[in-house]
């Protein structure tokens, strides 16, 4: 976690710090083939050169990032499941379990969606 240690030192409360941590280990050890990188102040990981998810922290919650276009594959869901989300990000509370399922496939929804992509971001 290196190239994310400066961003992860900077959040505040300790519990958070560790779940955070934990998140990005998880992902790094389920989808070893991505990229770690750092940009926009974000930790993210990429494949081939483009996005596939990006993670952030505020108060009351940590956030991943898929794009619209993933938020909009799992929109259903996420409302069946009580998952709060925006057009680009989908929060998950420091307070509840983190669905880890719905990571998972939300990255591997990312990977076979831009394998064929060229560019960092999608074109909408």
């Amino acid at each position: 976690m290196d190239i994310f240690q400066t961003f992860i030192d900077e959040i505040p409360k300790p519990e958070h710090r560790q779940r955070f941590v934990e998140v990005l280990e998880h992902v790094s050890k389920t989808f070893p083939q991505l990229e770690k990188r750092f940009a926009w102040n974000q930790p993210m990981f990429t494949d081939h050169g483009t996005f596939i998810i990006a993670f952030s922290v505020a108060k009351k919650h940590m956030a991943f990032s898929p794009e619209w276009v993933g938020i909009q594959h799992f929109k259903e869901r996420m409302a069946e499941a009580g998952v709060d989300h925006s057009t680009m990000i989908i929060r998950m509370p420091w307070d509840k379990a983190f669905d880890y399922e719905l990571l998972d496939d939300v990255i591997r929804f990312n990977i076979e969606d831009k394998a064929d992509c060229t560019r960092f971001w999608r074109v909408r």
